[in-house]
């Protein structure tokens, strides 16, 4: 069940950069949550269902950056969850600051659907959450 998972949500980050929402819902259970960076300026935040998600990314994202990828490097899975290690590169839409960090997503997975997301401006906290370091 574990590399189905994996797939899955290889899957929604592949619509995702390709802003294919249509595919990304039929990934997402309808009530899925999308909790604010730790340790990022989205920190507590709480975004409910895919338009919610949808309206964040084109306010922050698109307003804010001229340039954004993300290059997922690793995925790793425990149970229900999957860690994505990711490579982020930004560019200011007003600035030009280039920007590239080492990033992670832990995503849940249930009954086939995605149901929570939570990024980590920090990989080592991002697989502690996980149970994944010690």
């Amino acid at each position: 069940m574990s590399e189905a998972n994996v797939e899955l949500v290889r899957d929604f980050i592949a619509a995702g950069q390709r802003q294919d929402w249509q595919r990304a819902a039929e990934l997402l259970d309808p009530d899925v949550e999308q909790h604010g960076t730790v340790g990022g300026l989205e920190e507590g935040q709480v975004y409910r269902g895919l338009a919610a998600m949808i309206r964040e990314y084109e306010s922050v994202d698109l307003e804010a950056w001229a340039e954004r990828r993300l290059e997922p490097r690793e995925f790793l899975h425990v149970d229900d969850l999957v860690v994505v290690l990711l490579h982020e590169y930004r560019r200011g839409r007003d600035s030009g600051v280039e920007l590239e960090d080492d990033t992670a997503v832990v995503v849940t997975v249930r009954d086939g659907r995605i149901v929570r997301i939570q990024g980590y401006m920090d990989q080592d906290a991002a697989l502690q959450a996980a149970g994944l370091s010690d």
